[in-house]
């Protein structure tokens, strides 16, 4: 009976213990500061007042006059405002950026596959060869190494323009407007180059014939010579001996007379 006792008192004063303790507790968390109380009801929700009223127009006369336009509910009230106003401009971008999506794909797979090479390509390739057979004729037309080397590069210009476009980023259409132009510079160029080698050619061959005429022989003197001898024996002769007459001329020994009919 005893224990059952001494058990009763213990359970007694555990739970007296524990109620004063909330007790103390309460009194410390909820001591209400009515001042403190007012100043955050005016930061958070711009209602009620600053107090006690003369400590603020003494020395926070400032901020007691702004306090309650700069609470917090304004702020998030707008921020609200505006974030509701960027969801449409937020679907408007979703929208311009899907159909943008769309154009682009349709870009990518234009580029993707070189259609206009498969259209132009074959008359580009013909007339580079041509442009090819043509520069290995300058060194039989009469040119020199420097002059092949000059057109060789001209040869590589237009394949490195070729390739370029080939790897480039543009459409189709772009693509074989590029591929038009390379062709008629190729055209232009191989125009100019024939006319080159015809003039290499007109060249070697007045060249040629210039210096066929100057080793020719020239035997003039020789054929003058032969001449004035035949016409000297045969126009002129020369008598010796005893004084004659012959028609009007007086001939005597020694004298020359020109014979009118040899």
């Amino acid at each position: 009976m005893k224990d059952v006792t001494k058990l009763f008192s213990m359970v007694i004063m555990i739970s007296t213990s524990s109620i004063l303790e909330v007790v103390a507790q309460s009194y410390v968390t909820y001591n209400h500061d009515a001042a403190k109380m007012n100043q955050i009801t005016v930061q958070e929700i711009g209602a009620g007042g600053l107090t006690p009223a003369f400590y603020y127009d003494v020395f926070h006369r400032s901020y007691q006059k702004t306090a309650a336009s700069k609470n917090k509910l304004t702020c998030r009230s707008l921020a609200g405002v505006a974030g509701w106003q960027q969801v449409e401009d937020a679907d408007s971008v979703k929208s311009s950026l899907e159909k943008r999506a769309e154009v682009e794909a349709l870009n990518v797979a234009d580029r993707q596959v070189d259609i206009a090479w498969l259209a132009e390509g074959t008359k580009i390739t013909s007339k580079l060869s041509d442009f090819q057979g043509n520069i290995n004729h300058i060194i039989g037309a009469g040119g020199n190494f420097k002059d092949k080397e000059r057109w060789e590069n001209y040869y590589g210009m237009f394949q490195c323009a070729i390739k370029a476009t080939q790897d480039a980023y543009m459409p189709n259409a772009q693509r074989k407007k590029e591929y038009l132009a390379i062709y008629a510079d190729i055209c232009k160029e191989n125009e100019t180059l024939v006319k080159f080698i015809v003039q290499l050619s007109h060249r070697t061959r007045t060249k040629a014939l210039l210096e066929a005429t100057g080793n020719r022989p020239n035997n003039n003197g020789a054929h003058a010579s032969s001449a004035f001898s035949r016409w000297r024996n045969a126009g002129w002769k020369t008598q010796s001996g005893g004084g004659s007459s012959t028609g009007d001329s007086n001939t005597g020994s020694g004298t020359i007379v020109i014979d009118e009919n040899p």
